[in-house]
């Protein structure tokens, strides 16, 4: 979802909680094209949109894992009578591979040797013409069906990219701390696989252990993940109360 439709469910929001007629008044940060600006005034408050992966380059690696291998099972004329579970390491398609042959190869491995393999788990690594390890599992009595998936790594750096994040949207927050609004930091994940509203308090919470960033009035939560059942969650009473759940950020 684009900023400002997140923006406008989350108004539309505030107006069924407790403020009625609520609506946006201004987008500065359209009006403003000499410096940057926040994204919205509605009503007293000022708003800025932010989003931020659940990985570093998130949206860069899933736009890879789909040109190599999103959609293949579409592409076959027919599919196999038995449910094949692919997966992948997460950071596995990398640039420079040539993506449309690896789709071709996989294509032919599913038509013409996965019909050869025993039901159950294997691990392959000399798939013709595919430069990375497949774990397959196979299920001839269940529901036909190709599906490809990555591992989830271990990853620490949410905390640290968030303060980074942070930091700089409250910079442009801070100029209208104090003048009669109340400055809202609206963060947004759409990742239903690996994101969820506790992950994201806690990596916040490390990030600021001690409260809000300076500048900051409220910090709100955007689930996108179901694009019409958007969930909004305020965030605020526990950052304020500056409890680090797990570590000191640094």
């Amino acid at each position: 979802m684009n900023d400002q439709d997140v923006i406008n469910a989350f108004v539309a929001y505030l107006r069924k909680a407790g403020f009625p007629g609520l609506k946006v008044d201004r987008w500065p940060d359209k009006e403003n094209r000499k410096t940057s600006d926040i994204d919205a005034i509605a009503g007293r408050f000022a708003i800025e949109h932010t989003s931020i992966d659940t990985l570093p380059n998130q949206r860069r690696d899933s736009d890879w894992f789909i040109q190599a291998v999103g959609g293949i099972e579409k592409e076959l004329t027919v599919l196999p009578p038995f449910r094949l579970n692919i997966t992948i390491e997460y950071d596995a398609v990398i640039k420079g591979q040539d993506w449309a042959a690896i789709r071709r190869n996989l294509k032919d491995w599913i038509i013409n040797e996965s019909p050869r393999i025993d039901d159950g788990r294997i691990v392959l690594d000399n798939v013709h013409g595919v430069p990375f390890r497949l774990r397959v599992r196979k299920a001839s009595d269940r529901r036909s069906g190709i599906f490809f998936a990555r591992f989830e790594p271990k990853d620490g750096t949410l905390p640290a990219r968030i303060r980074k994040q942070f930091d700089r949207k409250a910079k442009k927050l801070k100029k209208y701390h104090g003048l009669d609004k109340t400055t809202i930091l609206l963060i947004e994940n759409d990742d239903i696989a690996l994101m969820n509203e506790g992950k994201m308090l806690d990596s916040i919470q490390i990030a600021y252990p001690n409260g809000l960033p300076h500048g900051v009035d409220n910090v709100w939560y955007a689930d996108t993940s179901i694009p019409n059942n958007i969930e909004f969650i305020d965030f605020t009473p526990e950052i304020v109360e500056g409890n680090n759940p797990t570590s000191q950020f640094t």
